[in-house]
């Protein structure tokens, strides 16, 4: 029979000194801190009333959104009449009932070819859906109205409503894998981009991420063949309502699964084709054209996911018939040639001459653009597009922005040639960029705030952000100069009545 461990004792000792550590350390004063609390009497261990009573970060810095928005440049005074709308209700809901019904048509035959048993529901056109009343909603003063519910509600559905359909574009539909690669600005087909409908008949341009926000575009690169970044069409959104321009369509950022939204949605041949699954097991595809079909020039989820950019529809051309007109300060698409404009330094004389430019809002409207893309940094305005029903007063669409914060580091001030070289702007522009170089409305707290509602926040850059206000002021002082060199009578042209803002609130043209 074998004796007793002598290690016995030495081990209970040990388990006692740990109990008797545990007791002293842990125990006694967690019991302690409880029969102070419990004590009648004692006010001392409630929580700080300011810890309680601080508002989140978020909540703090929306009251300067709220503020820019209430202010009385935002709430001018109501127009003697309703504005012009561009649809009529009643036409465009019978066209969008047909196409409908023409999709859910077509939709069925495709599924009988595939011998797909399963039963799918038809679409249903329902007079509510967002994307209708916005198109609904589209007037001669924008694209949408003031603090529109409706736009909100879009982005939202944009941002979780399931895709039914993938397909490219109709610009690229027209390559048809056939580019002309002799010519230095390459078709759109280059930058791939996608028709996406959702489960409520509505559509939108997805742009999948090409460029990662930390990333600045090379100072050796062309603005022709610069990217195109998805986070700059949704920047440019909010840049545009906070300008109260509203002439950008809604935008919102998603993350997309690439294999379940759009390979196994989409009835394109040619688009099912371009899909493969990289050496790090990731779901990538690219554009279907000569110099761009190779894997390097591929988008990739991780492993399925991409983050890209959601651009409402406009209505129908058969609808809402657009001009496309060549811009008057139109680049050089070539690596040594140089526009008219950018030698003669009198060259807004000769194009005050030629109609429309020479009376009514067009010239004033290509300002307004010019001071957009230099905030945003977009030397691509080739092309600008009109609605035919608005006449040549109506407001200019700000389309495809993806070009623009690109380097916060440099200020391209040649796209303020419009404004330099014209020395005009309008009042109710000059008056809202005056506020947000305010410090209580800071352009860039304000889209700070902004952005933050976004799925994709942060959508820009610290840097970028503090770009807008350097820029701003670059403007400001652009003006300042024409008012010096003309008077502010010639310089500022009185665009509509506002309605005079509160003393406090005042901002003075006076330099």
């Amino acid at each position: 029979m074998p004796g007793p461990r002598r290690d016995r004792p030495a081990v209970l000792l040990l388990l006692g000194a740990l109990l008797a550590a545990d007791l002293y350390f842990h125990l006694w004063p967690r019991a302690r801190r409880e029969l102070a609390a419990g004590a009648p009497g004692c006010p001392c261990r409630r929580r700080p009333a300011a810890a309680a009573a601080a508002p989140p970060p978020r909540a703090r810095a929306a009251s300067a959104l709220r503020r820019l928005f209430a202010h009385p440049l935002y709430r001018p005074a109501a127009p003697p009449g309703p504005a012009e709308p561009l649809l009529a209700a009643r036409e465009a809901l019978r066209y969008y009932r047909r196409k409908a019904a023409r999709w859910n048509r077509r939709h069925k035959l495709y599924r009988e070819e595939l011998n797909l048993t399963s039963p799918a529901a038809p679409l249903l056109l329902r007079p509510e859906a967002s994307w209708l009343q916005f198109h609904l909603g589209i007037s001669r003063d924008g694209l949408y109205p003031r603090s529109s519910p409706t736009v909100n509600r879009l982005l939202r559905d944009m941002q979780d409503f399931t895709t039914v359909s993938a397909d490219y574009s109709q610009d690229e539909k027209a390559l048809l894998g056939a580019c002309d690669c002799s010519q230095i600005v390459k078709p759109s087909g280059v930058h791939l981009k996608l028709v996406l409908r959702f489960q409520d008949f509505g559509k939108a341009m997805f742009k999948p991420m090409r460029q990662k926000r930390d990333e600045e575009t090379p100072e050796d690169f062309f603005y022709f063949v610069d990217f195109q970044r998805h986070n700059a069409e949704i920047a440019a959104f909010h840049l545009d309502r906070i300008l109260d321009f509203r002439r950008v369509p809604p935008t919102a950022g998603r993350l997309i699964n690439v294999t379940k939204e759009i390979l196994e949605v989409t009835k394109n041949e040619i688009l099912q084709s371009v899909f493969f699954v990289s050496p790090a097991s990731n779901v990538c595809f690219f554009a279907k054209c000569p110099y761009m079909c190779k894997t390097e020039y591929a988008v990739c989820g991780n492993p399925h996911l991409l983050e890209g950019s959601l651009s409402a529809f406009l209505p129908s051309l058969n609808l809402a018939p657009r001009l496309s007109i060549p811009n008057p300060w139109i680049r050089s698409y070539s690596f040594d040639g140089k526009e008219e404009w950018e030698v003669n330094p009198l060259y807004c004389n000769t194009v005050r001459e030629i109609y429309p430019y020479s009376n009514g809002n067009r010239l004033l409207n290509i300002v307004d653009m010019a001071v957009f893309d230099f905030l945003i940094g977009n030397m691509d305005r080739h092309h600008y597009e009109m609605f035919t029903k608005f006449g040549d007063d109506g407001f200019l669409l700000h389309l495809d922005n993806a070009r623009g914060f690109g380097r916060h580091s440099h200020d391209e001030t040649s796209i303020l040639a419009p404004l330099s070289q014209c020395c005009i702007i309008k009042r109710t522009t000059l008056l809202r960029l005056q506020l947000l170089a305010e410090p209580e409305y800071r352009l860039s707290d304000v889209m700070r705030e902004s952005l933050l509602q976004d799925r994709l926040a942060p959508v820009l850059t610290e840097p970028h952000l503090l770009a807008l206000d350097r820029r701003l002021q670059l403007i400001l002082k652009a003006v300042r100069r024409c008012i010096d060199t003309y008077g502010e009578a010639k310089v500022v042209a009185n665009d509509t009545t506002q309605p005079e803002a509160p003393a406090s609130d005042r901002v003075k043209l006076t330099t």
